[in-house]
């Protein structure tokens, strides 16, 4: 039997959205910090490449909305956060693999 948690697919969506700048999405990026799930309220905190990302909007609003899309999910939340920083690091393997990183 195949359970699948909340949490789990809140992943594969988070799988999903990318920066649109780097072929790599945002949480083999390293770009996820946290997922929080407390009776079906999702909080993700999550940072950005650069402060000034220009698609940042663009970023969270579509990390809101795959998340709020899956059934079971009553509320969410995406905290912003720079800190600590994001740094090239936190990606990973393939991540680095496939920016030419390694």
């Amino acid at each position: 039997m195949d359970t699948v948690t909340l949490r789990d697919k809140v992943e594969e969506v988070l799988h999903t959205v990318y920066d649109p700048e780097i072929p790599v999405n945002i949480y083999d990026l390293g770009l996820v910090y946290e997922v929080k799930i407390d009776d079906a309220k999702v909080n993700v905190t999550m940072t950005l490449t650069a402060p000034a990302c220009p698609a940042a909007g663009e970023i969270l609003f579509d990390v809101e909305q795959k998340i709020r899309g899956i059934e079971g999910v009553a509320d969410v939340h995406v905290h912003l956060t720079f800190d600590p920083p994001w740094n090239k690091e936190m990606m990973s393997e393939e991540a680095r693999l496939e920016l030419g990183f390694m």
